[in-house]
């Protein structure tokens, strides 16, 4: 059973702007790569990232949406470490514009530059089933579902 609430949660991955996103390759590897979040983490389960079409994490969602996104945060003051974020979800592959719009952050533009127009844009939608977390005091997971 879980101590901290989806909003403390929240409240953590609010300032963590990387993960690793994992996927399931085409013979069932696993591949990791770095994401960021863009500080679009009004949190509900739902995690938001851009990427270009033609990637290899694209194909690997397009044959198997099931991912896991890892977080870290680093350690605090006084030796307090950091948490540790998991979330195992299912993705969604995005191609509609206007939604594009609406999770676009100008800081984007370093790696689209055309911005939401940027041709071969996909959004990635995760949806959280579970998150995991441990923090060197306590650890829980949050069900989602």
């Amino acid at each position: 059973m879980s101590k901290k609430t989806m909003d403390e949660i929240a409240a953590k991955l609010r300032k963590i702007d990387f993960c690793m996103m994992s996927t399931k390759g085409l013979t069932r590897e696993i591949s990791n790569r770095p994401m960021s979040n863009n500080g679009d983490v009004d949190y509900d389960g739902d995690s938001w990232f851009f990427s270009y079409e033609d990637t290899r994490k694209v194909a690997d969602i397009g044959r198997d949406p099931g991912v896991t996104l890892s977080f870290a945060e680093p350690p605090g003051l006084l030796g307090k470490p950091g948490i540790f974020i998991s979330i195992e979800g299912q993705a969604e592959l995005i191609r509609d514009k206007p939604k594009f719009a609406h999770h676009w952050m100008k800081a984007l533009d370093r790696w689209f530059p055309d911005g939401p127009e940027t041709p071969g844009l996909v959004l990635i939608k995760v949806r959280a089933d579970r998150v995991q977390y441990w923090d060197g005091e306590e650890n829980g997971t949050i069900e989602m579902r």
